[in-house]
């Protein structure tokens, strides 16, 4: 068990469950009402119970959990989650309040980043500020160096925006940078990124044996096919466990707040400048964030990447928060109002 993550602290915190003949196990493969459950009699397949309380977290991926094991005339049953240090979660792609938990128990989030391919800063602040946000630490992981024609000024460049995040520059193909990758990468460790950037591949460096699926990436548009088609712990020879993770083809923001902060460490110090404590960096006098950008300091891309973020994290959190949500509406509603007034003054023509 100590092998995926079991340590003293889990062990006095499980103490009473095991008088009621529950074992300890980890997640290692979680599907709907199954799990893979790794325990210290082995691994096992077990069933999830389910309670009908809708607060009761599912299963993932890197999951603790309490298992009544297997009889002759009983399957193993996962009876309980225990509780999460640290989660990476995201928003779902549906209109509802609900998200998606990637991956549970994580000590290192590594964003992976292709070299090959054209940087996509925006995807790459959205990786972070969910990898900031899950109480991990995030390592930003660049991918594919022998294919970068200019590595300096393309690390450079995503250096500006990862205040704050490591990074390891690798080559799975070469095997250059992969025992600093390996020196940074500790506990359990996922791996976070879109099809095709080669999480895969470092995955089977990190493992030293090819256990994951790898595939081309289209030379048409640079995107890979789906090789890893679920998410599944895998214990690293040098100590520690890798989560794979299937490409993310979205990245939805799930109360990031803390995150977004981290992700724009400098716009956050900025911001600590402007006159009024409430500023949006908008049009309002003395901001300190817009005096940033009319001098250089600050790129108005990554201004607007902060507050498109930003507005996006307010409208996932506003699908539980009926105050919030009612705050959003408002502006609509006043501009609806003012065009009806309009609309009624005697003066107005068509």
């Amino acid at each position: 068990m100590t092998d995926y993550g079991w340590d003293a602290e889990r062990e006095r915190s499980f103490a009473p469950s095991r008088s009621g003949e529950l074992v300890p196990g980890r997640v290692v493969r979680a599907e709907r009402g199954l799990c893979d459950v790794v325990t210290e009699a082995g691994p096992a397949r077990a069933v999830v119970v389910s309670s009908g309380a809708d607060d009761r977290p599912t299963p993932c991926t890197g999951d603790w959990v309490a298992v009544r094991p297997a009889t002759t005339a009983t399957s193993a049953t996962v009876v309980e989650v225990l509780e999460r240090r640290t989660a990476v979660v995201r928003s779902t792609a549906s209109r509802t309040s609900r998200s998606q938990v990637l991956a549970a128990n994580v000590d290192t989030v590594a964003v992976v980043v292709s070299l090959a391919d054209p940087l996509k800063h925006g995807r790459i602040e959205r990786m972070l500020a969910l990898a900031w946000e899950s109480g991990a630490t995030p390592v930003v992981v660049l991918t594919k160096a022998d294919r970068c024609a200019d590595l300096g000024s393309t690390f450079a460049e995503v250096a500006e925006v990862a205040p704050g995040a490591e990074m390891v520059v690798t080559s799975a193909a070469t095997g250059a940078g992969l025992d600093a990758c390996t020196a940074v990468l500790s506990g359990t460790v996922v791996l976070l990124g879109p099809s095709g950037a080669g999480k895969s591949s470092l995955g089977n460096r990190l493992l030293g044996e090819d256990l994951l699926a790898t595939g081309a990436v289209r030379g048409s548009d640079g995107k890979g096919r789906h090789t890893t088609a679920w998410r599944e712990l895998l214990p690293m020879p040098h100590g520690g466990v890798l989560l794979d993770t299937p490409g993310l083809r979205g990245v939805g923001l799930h109360e990031v707040d803390e995150g977004l902060d981290q992700t724009f460490a400098e716009i956050t110090e900025l911001a600590r400048n402007c006159r009024f404590a409430d500023c949006a960096h908008g049009t309002e006098p003395g901001c300190a964030v817009l005096s940033a950008v009319e001098e250089g300091h600050l790129t108005r891309r990554r201004l607007d990447s902060y507050h498109r973020l930003q507005r996006e994290n307010a409208h996932a959190a506003s699908r539980t928060d009926a105050r919030l949500r009612a705050e959003l509406e408002r502006p609509k509603k006043q501009i609806t109002r003012h065009i009806r007034a309009i609309k009624k003054s005697p003066n107005f023509k068509v």
